[in-house]
């Protein structure tokens, strides 16, 4: 009991005792329980991402939504595992922009591919080929999705995979943007 009440309290101070950010934390549940929110917002580099057809995007493209940022890789297993969740998200919750980013060396037909074999149809292809974004986000391993408020900045992080259409992670997600 003690613990349970320490750890409640410690996310409290840890969010600046903002009972906004309070009630999300106390929304989390199953893999929603890795999200991390951060006391202070945190700036994103302005890096070039490149779409399917090599045309440059950026994630100012975004601004003015709130946005699942997801770094992923074809190669990456828990990446493959839990897009489709992500694509159910983007269906199920539609004014949040949900945004993959393949990460690293991911060749445009084998994203294609893999979209195609698992019913991708609700997202973008988005490519960080120098992992320049996902560096200076201090991505270290694949996947870690990003929470991005209509400004651009991190307010959230998730480090793993997860199911993003749980009514957990669509929960909070819903609570942020009615912020």
């Amino acid at each position: 009991m003690l613990r349970k009440s320490l750890a409640v309290l410690y996310t409290a101070l840890a969010l600046g005792a903002n009972p906004v950010a309070a009630d999300i934390a106390a929304m989390r549940d199953g893999d929603m329980k890795k999200l991390a929110l951060h006391s202070t917002l945190v700036a994103l580099a302005d890096v070039a991402l490149l779409d399917a057809a090599d045309e440059q995007k950026s994630l100012a493209d975004f601004h003015g939504k709130w946005v699942v940022l997801n770094f992923w890789a074809t190669w990456c297993a828990p990446c493959r595992h839990e897009m489709p969740s992500l694509d159910r998200l983007q269906l199920a919750l539609p004014d949040i922009a949900v945004v993959p980013v393949a990460t690293g060396r991911n060749a445009v037909p084998g994203i294609q591919k893999f979209y195609t074999e698992a019913g991708i149809v609700n997202l973008p292809i988005l490519r960080d080929p120098k992992s320049q974004l996902s560096r200076s986000a201090s991505v270290m391993a694949l996947p870690v999705t990003l929470i991005l408020n209509p400004q651009g900045k991190e307010v959230a992080r998730l480090i793993g995979d997860a199911e993003w259409d749980s009514d957990s992670a669509k929960a909070i997600l819903t609570a942020l943007s009615a912020q």
